[in-house]
């Protein structure tokens, strides 16, 4: 049961952000009209001038202008843009189109409205559905407007077929609203929920962002956020105190540093919001507005477009397999402008995860990587990998597997932390998945990490090796001292060396056992190709899978795959 200091911080996150009170910067009227006393209500005054046609252009605008100045001052000052100086940068400029602007106000009175700005607009010419909420007017606190005006822009979106993008910067629920507030969380959940899978959903957190407000962007498909002021927690740092004693800043319990390299809770820690904004519009620019729409298609000329030296990716991979390489170079040497925008890169290194392009068709790219931990598959890479290919498998975008891995990360630690459990969650990532599946074994692959990584056996259409790969149930070292124990055991015993022995028996298995050849004979491999054929091969791939049928019968509602 929680204690009422749990409660109260799990509720609004109020504590947390301790500018964010509810009566703070309440949006009041311009000079000369009365100040609002709550959310939707103003102060009754002696002289109200109301609004008809000659004056309703001009007096909106005011309004508007003293309710940005306002909004100016408070966010400046702490480094931070307005909620409309967020839209207007991130948008194509002049096709925002707000809707429910005086939801919760009273133009009649001067009192302008909500804590949160709902609209329409387009990214490169492509239609999206936008809302930031306005930390200026009640500390951006979620109260019944504010939920009303959110999940009816959500399911304009989805009716609409348009990604939804939300700007975030609020200090939690309006306490002032007790419960009626908290409701509409759950409101916004469903819809978010409702929404996932439909059109791409990605959340931009410039803020505060506490108490239940944090599941909102956790429901979505990709969360943002920035390096010096964004925060996210379910309690914060004073509940935390008050409860368990624990002295901790903001920063370390939910800072975007801390949710991008440990919890795994956000995908991309941008330097400031312009780079915030930047990474947003690129990223959408590699996915479709909804589920039943084509990945976007690049414009691409073989002279500008192409990498330089893709032939020559061969040379950025050591032959011997224990010695670490950048995979990002490698994706990078075969992609479209020599451009991979990588996902979560600080989290679970040991496997890359992001999108490029071949020839214009654009790809999601799921790879090991030696730099770290050898390549190895871990709890964390198991379910960073297995989110990825199900956001491609449900939006259409082809998944191209770069495997060059050694096995599961040994140890009691992983056993404990559930990699049985958690690793098949790649399993089922890969084996459901209806998209365009191509796997390239680059270097090695051994046990059931090679299984896991795209392998024939669990779907893929077309699977590559380069030829001097290794494939096997285990490395030669491990296999040995298995399979040659008894003849190790005589050799001792007829006093040869034992080194010499071992290494003439690792060479002997390495010859029959690790190499592509028994599954070229077994179907597992479609090819063996050189390394130096390996853009073209995936483009020509993807080209020849884009007719994929992606038709699934089953009287199940869905799997009951270990969430």
């Amino acid at each position: 049961m929680s204690t009422p200091n749990q409660a109260t911080g799990q509720a609004t996150g109020a504590a947390e952000t301790a500018t964010a009170t509810a009566g703070a910067a309440t949006g009041a009227p311009a000079t000369g009209a009365p100040a609002a006393t709550s959310a939707g209500a103003a102060a009754p005054a002696e002289d109200v001038q109301l609004i008809d046609r000659s004056n309703f252009a001009t007096r909106v605008q005011d309004l508007l202008d003293s309710a940005e100045e306002r909004a100016r001052k408070r966010q400046h000052a702490k480094g931070r843009k307005t909620a409309r100086e967020r839209i207007d940068m991130l948008l194509d400029e002049g096709s925002f189109q707000e809707i429910h602007r005086f939801a919760g106000g009273d133009l009649d009175k001067g009192f302008l409205g909500s804590a949160v700005v709902t609209g329409f607009g387009s990214i490169d010419g492509r239609k999206v559905a936008v809302y930031a909420q306005d930390f200026s007017v009640q500390g951006g606190t979620l109260g019944e407007v504010e939920g009303r005006k959110i999940t009816h822009l959500m399911r304009q979106a989805v009716r609409l077929r348009i990604p939804i993008i939300s700007m975030l910067d609020s200090g939690g629920a309006r306490i002032q609203e007790g419960v009626a507030a908290l409701a509409q969380y759950g409101e916004i959940f469903k819809a978010t929920t409702e929404a996932s899978g439909v059109v791409p959903q990605i959340s931009l957190i410039l803020g505060p962002c506490a108490g239940g407000a944090v599941y909102g962007p956790a429901l979505t498909d990709f969360i943002i956020m920035t390096r010096e002021s964004s925060y996210m927690f379910v309690t914060g740092p004073s509940v935390v105190k008050a409860v368990t004693g624990e002295d901790v800043s903001s920063e370390d319990l939910g800072g975007g540093a801390m949710h991008n390299s440990e919890s795994g809770v956000a995908h991309f820690l941008a330097d400031d919001e312009d780079e915030a904004l930047d990474y947003t519009r690129t990223l959408l620019s590699y996915l479709p507005s909804h589920c039943e729409d084509e990945p976007p298609q690049f414009a691409f000329d073989p002279v500008s477009d192409a990498p330089p030296a893709p032939h020559l990716v061969g040379d950025l991979v050591p032959e011997s397999p224990k010695q670490p390489y950048d995979m990002v170079e490698l994706i990078e040497a075969i992609a479209d402008h020599e451009e991979f925008l990588e996902v979560q890169p600080l989290f679970a290194p040991s496997v890359v995860v992001g999108f490029a392009s071949f020839e214009g068709r654009p790809a999601g790219i799921v790879a090991n990587q030696p730099e770290h931990d050898a390549g190895t598959l871990d709890v964390n890479a198991s379910e960073k990998a297995a989110r990825f290919v199900q956001f491609c498998d449900a939006f259409g975008i082809p998944v191209v597997t770069l495997v060059d891995v050694p096995g599961y990360r040994p140890g009691s630690e992983q056993e404990r932390a559930g990699i049985i459990r958690r690793g098949a969650k790649l399993i089922t990532a890969y084996a459901t998945a209806t998209v365009p599946l191509i796997t390239v074994i680059v270097r090695k692959a051994y046990g059931g990490a090679y299984i896991v990584m795209g392998s024939k056996s669990l779907g893929a259409d077309i699977n590559y090796s380069w030829p001097s790969s290794e494939i096997a149930v285990m490395g030669s070292e491990g296999a040995v001292d298995i399979i040659y124990r008894r003849q190790l055991a005589k050799d001792a015993d007829e006093g040869l060396d034992i080194n010499e022995r071992r290494t003439h028996y690792q060479d002997e298995y390495s010859r029959q056992s690790i190499n592509p050849n028994l599954s070229l004979n077994r179907g597992a491999l479609d090819a063996l190709i050189d390394p130096g054929e390996t853009r073209d091969v995936i483009a020509h791939s993807l080209q020849i899978l884009q007719s994929k049928d992606r038709t699934t019968c089953s009287p199940r509602v869905h799997d009951n795959a270990p969430l």
